[in-house]
């Protein structure tokens, strides 16, 4: 690397990161700028026309939904019996980091629904392993990259040989793994900065992840809320007159929410499976060394194909899996919910969801998915 590109970086002046979310900080650090006291929320109806005239999503945030009774009761009992399935799928992806990576590594997730993973995968490993891996959440874009200014302070905290596993919930269609190759290569052409461009996951239905805990699309409890179950931490948010040079991209602390989050209750009914997942887990994570998954992006496909069914032009306007058909719920406007049965356990919530939206759910045999949700076509670009 040239000089004088390490001391660009190394003198780079960045703002230090403050106190955010409702997570220990020893579990993650949030490199977030705070932006807790602008009004940033638009409603639903108003915001998904702005996205779709060509507002980027990232300059506005929804208004966060708020979950009936009914279905905060459907999330815990879909924790209580998912709890053991999802701390296995913790287990197979941080024993594929720790054989890939070793113990030397920096876990840095996206947010926000990589963030309850990575707090996961940092709390899995620490209690396996004994190691103490640093955890920072840092926010991706698309369309807009990766947080650079986020990344160069990992850096100059850790060396310019730092290595950084990024970690995420799931993956839909493999938008922001495109995202997160092009940032990689980005910071190699501007820096001299080569990362790992691999993103972990717990899920990746899409096959367009190396490690992951399952290619099965089912429900993990992360997906059903939002902030609620994130740190109370709300979407990221990149916009020129809210964030300077020198600073990360902007998030709001919903503090005012603490008497409802679960985000600790989550981590909580995951982390004592550990112990008796954790063989299973390596003889799973070596078999995948010896046998490397192919990564197939057979979900794309599966997308293009639902294209070519409705008759839509914007391939943004579908989105995949059960965490990104949740999302269309909570805080798109949706057109139609696709299915591969009725009667999948893992769609219970969307099936509530779209009652309580008065959303049609249509059966599309045949998904790689066990859903896809379809955003109402206005024009235009779209998240």
């Amino acid at each position: 690397m040239k000089g004088t590109v390490t001391e660009e970086i190394l003198n780079r002046s960045i703002a230090e990161p403050v106190p955010l979310g409702s997570y220990s900080p020893s579990d993650v650090i949030f490199l977030l700028k705070d932006l807790s006291d602008v009004s940033l929320e638009r409603a639903t109806d108003e915001r998904e026309a702005a996205i779709q005239s060509g507002v980027h999503y990232s300059e506005m945030l929804p208004v966060e939904y708020q979950p009936t009774e009914q279905y905060i009761e459907l999330f815990h009992e879909t924790l209580e019996q998912s709890a053991e399935k999802v701390a296995l799928a913790v287990a197979v992806v941080s024993e594929m980091i720790v054989a890939q990576r070793g113990l030397d590594t920096m876990l840095v997730s996206l947010a926000r629904a990589g963030t309850p993973i990575g707090v996961l995968i940092k709390r899995y490993i620490q209690e396996r392993y004994g190691a103490d891996l640093p955890h920072y959440s840092i926010s991706i874009i698309r369309g807009k990259g990766i947080d650079e200014n986020a990344i160069l302070y990992i850096l100059q905290k850790h060396g310019l040989d730092a290595d950084l596993q990024f970690v995420d919930g799931w993956t839909g269609k493999g938008a922001i793994r495109q995202v997160l190759i092009e940032a990689c290569n980005s910071l190699y052409e501007k820096y001299g900065i080569r990362l790992n461009d691999d993103l972990a996951v717990l899920a990746d239905p899409g096959n367009c992840s190396g490690t992951f805990g399952t290619r099965e699309d089912y429900l993990i409890p992360s997906a059903c809320l939002n902030s609620t179950v994130s740190g109370l931490m709300s979407r990221t948010v990149l916009r020129d007159d809210l964030i300077g040079p020198e600073e990360f991209h902007g998030a709001k602390f919903y503090k005012e929410w603490l008497d409802t989050d679960v985000s600790n209750v989550f981590i909580a009914a995951i982390c004592p499976y550990f112990s008796s997942v954790a063989e299973e887990a390596q003889a799973i994570a070596e078999q995948m060394q010896q046998s490397p998954p192919e990564i197939t992006w057979q979900g794309l496909r599966d997308i293009q194909s639902i294209q070519e069914v409705f008759g839509i032009d914007n391939i943004n306007l579908v989105k995949p899996g059960v965490g990104e058909t949740t999302r269309v719920l909570l805080r798109r406007v949706p057109w139609k919910i696709l299915v591969d049965t009725m009667d999948n356990p893992n769609l219970r919530h969307i099936i509530l969801l779209a009652e309580d939206r008065g959303v049609p759910v249509e059966v599309f045999p045949g998904l790689t998915y066990s859903c896809c949700g379809i955003i109402k076509p206005l024009r235009g670009e779209t998240e």
